[in-house]
């Protein structure tokens, strides 16, 4: 007879030939906090979607309560007592939140009463989602699922966009759940809750499970190392390039781009950076810190509440991507289904961008038109025997197709946001020596991969982004993976004690959370929508 409220063994998921699950399991007790760990890409977000039957697996076996479960469905899975608490809000916008509540069948009384608890009052449920802000989302989806008294809640980086008030309430339901013997699955990011909260931890990699271990005062050095793996006898750093420093790449001239003081949404806090020409810049952060909305800004998808965009010295204010596209700045997605016109063929697809402005209609130049295709194609060895339409071609000649439309056109500056996810090896190589063959060419590449061993092959600086804010920068020949990973958790570089740890862990938490930071109430939003924290979640009991 097994401890284990919840099981699941030999969990393994492929999407075609990329494996993102292929050996995972885990194990909660009753009444257990149980950290799930793993770098950006081990596999946790697919072994979240199978344990609450939002994917279904290859092969595998999850267990509730001794019984083996399909798990067919998030509903079939909230019917047994699993509820997840997801990164991003669940609740419709356009409904209210008593609509919200009615889709879930979600009782309102215990619900008022878990919404109080959490720190948030005065709540009227008849106001619509889309007018609240995004730390009492959060605290809405918890409350939901508290409400129904589930015997394992999920929580996927909850506390991720709360500032520190409603953080501690979020604490104390965790401890509530605990002492009433239900059991929590605790993601997260920032190292202190893992210490303060969790009683074990189950640690991912390359989509297995490595490592599980009792969560005590020095084991976030534990974690770290399982979640890289053994470290490659090679250095990282063996490039044939010299490193590259802003004065051997710009001189007396001004940064390509030039980032100041930059906030935007409720994640992107602060951000500052150079980026000059001749440099591919590498932006590191794990999920949620807020690098999306900095390239969402850069790309010109968004408007920044705050800072300062400079272009070639020139301050500039976008309000449409064609602003930034006029202004030099083309965007790279990770997911090549927002950039491209599936249904039409390559050279359609590649010639967008220097076709498609009206005041270079009239007359097309097919010749000049098709050279700089060719050119294009041949340049990226995009394999365009699997037909001429984009959907017929693999990811990696997809992705190759949206860097092409910019090298066709001239690139002065290319935001890359992760642009190798879900490719092969060999394409990621491909494209990683072009960016390099770009810089060298004169343009300048910004750089977001959620790799960190890529880092050295393709960058010559890397900055580092927690919380919202840059709180690393450094030569990418030195950045290895302990210490970019090490930086993206907030951790100083170098084996700490675990004073040291939990001393500077506490000194990030509180900068997140004072005025200045924007964090007395709810992140990046009024103020006034979160009030007086409640009594403890824990009085409850």
């Amino acid at each position: 007879m097994t401890d284990f409220l919840l099981e699941a063994t030999g969990v393994a998921k492929s999407y075609g030939a990329v494996a993102a699950l292929r050996d995972a399991s885990l194990g909660v007790r009753p009444g257990e906090v149980h950290a799930l760990m793993g770098a950006n890409g081990a596999g946790k977000s697919t072994f979240v979607k199978i344990l609450t039957g939002a994917v279904r697996p290859d092969r595998g076996t999850i267990t509730l309560r001794g019984r083996e479960r399909g798990m067919h469905s998030p509903d079939e899975a909230r019917r047994t007592g699993l509820i997840p608490v997801y990164q991003e809000p669940s609740l419709v916008p356009d409904l209210d939140v008593l609509a919200n509540l009615s889709l879930t069948r979600t009782p309102v009384a215990p619900f008022r009463g878990w919404v109080e608890d959490l720190g948030v009052h005065g709540l009227d449920l008849r106001t619509p989602a889309r007018e609240l802000p995004l730390a009492v989302l959060r605290v809405l989806d918890l409350a939901r699922a508290l409400a129904v008294e589930p015997d394992v809640l999920l929580l996927d980086e909850m506390t991720a966009a709360l500032p520190a008030d409603l953080t501690e309430h979020v604490m104390n339901a965790i401890r509530h759940q605990r002492e009433a013997g239900r059991s929590v699955i605790f993601i997260s990011h920032r190292m202190i809750e893992i210490a303060a909260i969790c009683d074990r931890a189950t640690v991912l990699r390359d989509g297995e499970t490595v490592g599980v271990l009792d969560v005590t005062k020095g084991t976030e050095d534990q974690i770290v190392t399982l979640m890289l793996g053994p470290v490659a006898t090679e250095p990282a750093a063996t490039r044939t390039r010299p490193p590259v420093t802003p004065e051997t790449l710009t001189g007396p001239g001004a940064p390509r781009l030039s980032v100041r003081g930059l906030v935007a949404g409720a994640k992107l806090q602060d951000v500052s950076f150079d980026l000059h020409a001749g440099e591919v810049l590498g932006i590191v952060a794990l999920e949620g810190q807020g690098q999306d909305e900095l390239f969402d800004v850069l790309a010109g998808a968004a408007r920044p509440a705050a800072g300062e965009l400079r272009v070639d010295g020139r301050p500039v204010r976008f309000g449409h991507p064609a602003d930034a596209i006029r202004a030099g700045l083309v965007f790279v997605p990770a997911n090549r289904a927002q950039a491209l016109l599936m249904q039409r063929s390559v050279r359609e697809n590649i010639a967008l961008p220097f076709s498609a402005p009206l005041a270079g209609w009239g007359p097309i130049d097919v010749t000049g038109e098709r050279r700089r295709i060719n050119d294009a194609v041949g340049r990226l060895q995009i394999d365009t025997r699997a037909q001429s339409e984009v959907r017929r071609l693999s990811g990696g000649n997809q992705q190759k197709v949206t860097i092409a439309r910019w090298v066709a056109g001239g690139v002065r500056t290319l935001l890359c946001f992760d642009p190798t996810r879900g490719i092969d090896i060999r394409t990621k190589r491909e494209i990683y020596e072009l960016l390099r063959e770009l810089a060298a060419a004169g343009a300048a590449v910004l750089l977001y991969t959620s790799e960190l061993e890529e880092i050295p092959l393709a960058c010559d600086r890397v900055v580092v982004i927690f919380g919202g804010r840059v709180v690393d920068e450094m030569p990418a020949a030195g950045a290895d993976e302990p210490t970019l990973l090490r930086a993206a958790y907030g951790l100083p570089p170098g084996a700490l004690t675990p004073e040291e740890v939990v001393a500077e862990a506490v000194a990030i938490e509180e900068a997140e959370a004072s005025p200045a930071a924007g964090g007395d109430g709810a992140v990046g939003e009024p103020r006034e929508a979160v009030r007086e924290p409640a009594p403890p979640a824990g009085s409850r009991a």
